[in-house]
């Protein structure tokens, strides 16, 4: 643990633990901190980044495809066609997710799944899982050309990230790369951008199966743990809070 996100953070760790431990490390797992890359990269050449699946596809998702579809709303009303722009509002989460998440929401619906139990007490009614999913989601894409390529980007970064050898990610980030600049959309050429400029990182996946998950699991407990205390003013005290809710057997 270590207060902020400077390359300090990173050499101060080294030296806590020194440069012979240093040594056997082979492999990192990485955000898209290039703060934190750099730093590893300047004390321990020798060390390889790897960035793993969920960050790539949490830039997509907030800085790409969220993005278009702001644009592309803005667009639309714009030219009058209030209709298509109406589709586009709070799709959000329909755009970003899975297809396996949109048929596992549908699934619900079918079965009338209760998302909300009826109480009297405090006046709620019952509400049931809302399907369409899949429907809205062909809808949009249909109606927004950007929208559908994002798509297929998308399931392109899932196929890459499924290869087990680094030539063959490496060629089809390039085509995910080559595809985003061909649209001429800022916002696809700095996907393209960040892909091109964490690329050794990015392939490193396919020989190097490490992931950043469980700390950033870590990360939403402190987070919770922080929210319950409305704050600790007190760095000390939290830290030891934090180590008291990492225990296995919590006293």
């Amino acid at each position: 643990m270590a207060r902020g996100k400077s390359k300090q953070v990173v050499y101060d760790f080294i030296d806590y633990v020194g440069e012979e431990w240093m040594d056997h490390v082979e492999a990192i797992g990485c955000d898209m901190n290039s703060d934190f890359e750099e730093a590893f990269e300047e004390r321990c050449t020798h060390i390889q980044p790897v960035f793993d699946y969920f960050h790539i596809v949490k830039n997509m998702n907030e800085k790409l495809i969220n993005e278009i579809r702001k644009d592309e709303q803005a667009r639309l009303i714009a030219e009058g066609n209030m209709e298509a722009a109406k589709h586009l509002k709070k799709s959000k989460h329909v755009l970003c997710s899975k297809k396996a998440t949109r048929d596992r929401k549908d699934e619900a619906a079918q079965k009338g799944i209760v998302k909300q139990k009826k109480s009297d007490l405090f006046n709620l009614p019952e509400i049931k899982a809302i399907g369409g999913w899949n429907d809205k989601f062909d809808l949009l894409i249909k109606e927004n050309e950007l929208l559908f390529k994002a798509d297929l980007i998308k399931e392109k970064i899932t196929a890459a990230y499924q290869e087990d050898h680094e030539w063959k990610m490496a060629k089809q980030i390039i085509e995910i790369i080559d595809l985003c600049n061909e649209t001429k959309n800022e916002h696809f050429i700095w996907f393209a951008n960040l892909l091109s400029n964490h690329f050794e990182g990015i392939i490193a996946h396919a020989t190097i199966k490490i992931t950043s998950s469980k700390i950033e699991g870590i990360n939403n407990r402190i987070k919770t743990i922080r929210r319950m205390g409305y704050g600790y003013p007190d760095d000390e005290y939290f830290f030891l809070k934090i180590i008291d809710m990492s225990r296995r057997n919590p006293l």
